[in-house]
């Protein structure tokens, strides 16, 4: 078994972090066998360099390896590109063409971002790992393959599984071993090594002397969150190479290509307002238009018995609690809806409920307005409800009047009313 040092030194791993160690140690324990390895670890650590140590130090070093981004593969090809497809399969399928696994057949395949991968994919996927079958788009025939597959991911693959996006069977296939690839923030000693390492490489590539960076830089370079990782920090030290005239870079220099710099504290982000609370505000709403509607019925029956009577005092004696109702489920409503109005204030029960008061000029020719509004559809539907009561009838008061659910008397006073 090679050491880890050989290991770096072949495939130009720089650090000497516990985390990182390991994940190259584990590779190389598991390397030997065929079981199936999950890397995992965020965006531009360095995990495609995982599979190739694996591929190189196991018995399969001399047959195929491909490494498929899963993540660049449309939907709709994927399983062509993976199985293979038949001629005809689909519109555009002039020729048989074979999948990555029949072309790597006793080598390794490298699934990067695995957790893109499309349901129906996945299951195709599954099928590969349990018996190491499976079936080209369009055709019936299974076929074989041995390969030894090693995936990897930069999403939380639990949290996939619990949304539904990726198949719980399938991660645990996958991750027989899991490899983690520690972030650049917590190899916080390496940082300086990989920037002293990319700076020389950039220099002998565009023939320019190295840039070296001052011990504040270097404070500042390890102290950065580097949401980006080593590539991030690769391309910060080509653009230093690049565009810097005096090759010693100071802090506030590096700073100047460091645009999120300053964001390396928690930042106070609103939260987002759940469903839940539009679902409760729209209730709340419902509740006050209903609550108005019936309110606005009661003053228009308190309007009208004010003006048939018009006697202020005789309405109020009568309807007090009407009027008391209505102000206080105005005000509830109100506190409800958080919203802002002003209303009057509710009246006490010891003193006069005020009442609304219509000029004596305007007050008859205002009912008269109200109560055309409010009985002309009621009761054309009341004469036409007694005329096809009394026509089913053949004019027997009585049981038309049973049918419509009245009095006789009352019928009789009705057919009087509208001269039936």
């Amino acid at each position: 078994m090679e050491n880890i040092q050989v290991i770096k030194q072949r495939f130009e791993i720089i650090g000497n972090d516990t985390k990182l160690n390991r994940a190259l140690e584990k590779a190389i324990q598991v390397a030997p066998t065929d079981i199936s390895v999950l890397v995992t670890g965020e965006s531009g650590v360095g995990k495609e360099a995982i599979p190739k140590i694996i591929h190189s130090l196991s018995h399969r070093k001399h047959a195929k390896y491909i490494a498929v981004n899963c993540g660049a593969i449309p939907e709709g090809t994927i399983d062509s590109e993976l199985f293979g497809h038949e001629k005809g399969a689909f519109t555009g399928a002039t020729q048989t063409r074979s999948g990555y696994f029949e072309v790597a057949d006793g080598g390794t395949i490298f699934l990067d971002e695995v957790g893109e991968l499309p349901l129906t994919t996945q299951v195709r996927l599954l099928r590969v790992l349990e018996n190491g079958e499976f079936l080209k788009v369009g055709s019936s025939r299974v076929q074989k393959t041995n390969v030894r597959i090693v995936a990897a991911t930069n999403i939380n693959m639990i949290e996939a599984i619990q949304k539904g996006k990726f198949r719980e069977d399938l991660y645990y296939r996958l991750s027989t071993v899991e490899i983690h690839i520690p972030a650049l923030r917590e190899r916080q000693g390496d940082i300086h090594l990989l920037f002293r390492k990319f700076a020389s490489d950039f220099g002998q590539k565009y023939k320019m002397p190295t840039i070296r960076l001052e011990d504040d830089a270097v404070q500042l370079l390890e102290h950065h969150r580097w949401p980006g990782n080593i590539r991030q920090l690769r391309n910060i030290a080509e653009q230093l190479s690049v565009l810097e005239q005096d090759r010693s870079v100071s802090a506030a220099t590096l700073r100047s290509y460091l645009p999120d710099a300053g964001s390396n504290l928690p930042a106070v982000v609103a939260t987002r307002r759940s469903e839940g609370d539009f679902s409760n505000e729209r209730e709340i709403l419902y509740k006050v238009l209903f609550d108005m509607k019936s309110d606005l019925n009661d003053l228009k029956k308190l309007t009208l018995e004010l003006l048939k009577h018009d006697d202020a005092e005789k309405v109020q004696e009568e309807h007090g609690s009407l009027i008391r109702k209505i102000y206080g489920e105005a005000e509830d409503a109100v506190e409800e809806s958080s919203a802002v109005a002003v209303l009057p204030a509710a009246p006490d029960p010891e003193i006069e409920a005020p009442v609304p008061q219509a000029p004596a000029e305007d007050r008859y020719h205002f009912a008269e307005e109200i109560e055309e509004e409010e009985t002309l559809s009621l009761q054309e539907k009341e004469i036409e409800l007694i005329a096809k009561a009394l026509e089913r009838n053949k004019g027997r008061r009585k049981a038309a009047a049973s049918e419509l659910g009245i009095s006789e008397r009352t019928l009789y006073r009705k057919i009087k009313q509208y001269d039936l």
